[in-house]
């Protein structure tokens, strides 16, 4: 039996970054992952191994669309798909290989196989039995499925399968228009696969800005994605090759089927707690089975704490790191913080989606005084010389103080630039700060600086 000051259960972005912290804040740390290679969900089969993949058929759109224009000539690529899964299991073994290198340099010890928590201040590993001031549960989420709906990672998949498939599959049928969906989709779809995309709700990515949710759903449409919105899917019968699924529209009720080759299923996640024994323990759970949490990310039971994708909140790695890092310093007797207004998401579609604070659709329910300023990336002299002039940059500021309230991005690197303004948000600065900070020439930047001289007197380049 081996005494630690902390153990944390789970080695995805939440997990290993807390393991990393408490040890150096001078805490003995272990941290407990079953599977072969450390980084979670999302270095593994999610946020990663995608982003790899939406790189490499972006590369594919460029040379099919835009190389012929800027002079370089010649046959377009052909696609190796074997090679270009090669090259995306090489990406996650760089990264994997990173995180252990991180763990011996930290000196946190990594405790190979599944945990438990067979009482408080045990964790359970296989047969081994570990004692620990503190345990950090990071156990992360797994994908949801529907009713009706089983998924066998071959034909039915989840996004874990949608990134292994062992062909390009000349139709797909995504159920949901969320992240997950929208970015598997584009993959598929510039690859040269017949892509429908069915929605429950009447529009895309839920609980994103109206106005960049319609404008991107038009973008994607371009690039050959079909969306059928409002349809309550009903079942989906898989075939020897293929699946079928049935859907109802919400507004007539009338109901019809797709056929596909592959049909991922893109419905959410939800927090994967298995095996714990938090039941037996008396550990509180919310009705979403969340482990409930109070403000300084402790469970009812002593010395317990939560973090990530298994408490409230939105399910992002970056979330789940900022609370690693929090709840490190709570147990080193520090003050930990997590700034929950100022969490960005961002969709790493083409054009890329990126959006902090609150929504127009959020102010006006509040009944808030606030106004929007917007650039177009047609303005912009950078986005055009790189065929990226699609989309824009909104602003939302309060009315009355300028202090900025949130802001909305869809266009080149809009994942990289929504930071200048959630460091804004940070400190509470006004659109007039922004709008006063000198810009390079030409960056895309200068989109976010334009977007806030329009909260004022009026863009220049508008």
């Amino acid at each position: 039996m081996a005494d630690y000051d902390v153990i944390v259960i789970g080695g995805g972005p939440g997990g290993y970054v807390c393991a990393i912290r408490c040890a150096q804040l001078g805490l003995k740390t272990a941290c407990v992952e079953g599977r072969e290679t450390l980084g979670g969900t999302c270095l593994n089969v999610g946020c990663i191994p995608s982003k790899a993949l939406l790189h490499a058929t972006h590369s594919l759109h460029e040379a099919e669309h835009n190389f012929a224009t800027m002079g370089l000539k010649g046959k377009s690529p052909s696609v190796d798909w074997k090679q270009m899964l090669s090259y995306k299991d090489d990406v996650i073994g760089q990264n994997t290989k990173g995180i252990e290198f991180l763990f011996k340099k930290n000196k946190v010890d990594w405790l190979k196989g599944w945990g438990s928590i067979p009482a408080a201040g045990q964790v359970k590993v296989g047969e081994e039995l570990h004692n620990a001031k503190n345990i950090v549960i990071a156990t992360g989420s797994e994908a949801s499925s529907l009713p009706g709906i089983e998924v066998d990672e071959k034909i039915v998949v989840t996004s874990t399968g949608a990134l292994e498939l062992p062909k390009i599959p000349k139709s797909m049928v995504v159920i949901g228009a969320g992240v997950i969906g929208l970015e598997m989709g584009s993959v598929y779809a510039r690859l040269g696969s017949e892509v429908t995309v069915v929605e429950y709700l009447d529009h895309i990515t839920p609980g994103m800005d109206a106005e960049i949710s319609r404008s991107l759903q038009k973008l994607l449409k371009k690039q050959g994605l079909n969306f059928v919105l409002g349809a309550a899917v009903q079942g989906v019968e898989p075939l020897k090759t293929k699946a079928k699924v049935g859907y109802k529209l919400r507004k007539d009720d009338s109901e019809a089927t797709l056929d596909a080759d592959v049909v991922l299923v893109a419905t959410g996640r939800k927090p994967f707690t298995d095996g714990l024994g938090l039941q037996a323990l008396g550990v509180e759970l919310l009705p979403r089975g969340q482990i409930k949490t109070d403000g300084h990310w402790a469970t009812n039971l002593p010395g317990v704490y939560a973090i990530g994708d298994a408490i409230e909140g939105p399910m992002l790695a970056h979330k789940a790191e900022d609370e690693g890092m929090a709840v490190a310093e709570v147990i080193a007797g520090k003050s930990g913080h997590v700034n929950y207004g100022v969490i960005p998401g961002v969709i790493y579609t083409h054009p890329e989606v990126a959006s902090v604070g609150k929504t127009e659709e959020q102010l006006k329910e509040e009944g808030r005084a606030y106004k929007a300023g917007k650039f177009s990336f047609m303005g912009n002299a950078r986005a055009k010389a790189v065929f990226a002039g699609d989309g824009f940059v909104k602003i939302l500021a309060d009315k009355e103080t300028d202090r900025i309230l949130g802001a909305h991005i869809i266009g080149p690197a809009a994942g990289d630039l929504i930071h200048e303004i959630c460091v804004a948000m940070e400190f509470g600065a006004s659109a007039q700060d922004l709008a006063l900070t000198c810009h390079a020439h030409p960056t895309y930047s200068e989109a976010v600086r334009e977007a806030a001289l329009a909260c004022g007197d009026g863009a220049i380049h508008a």
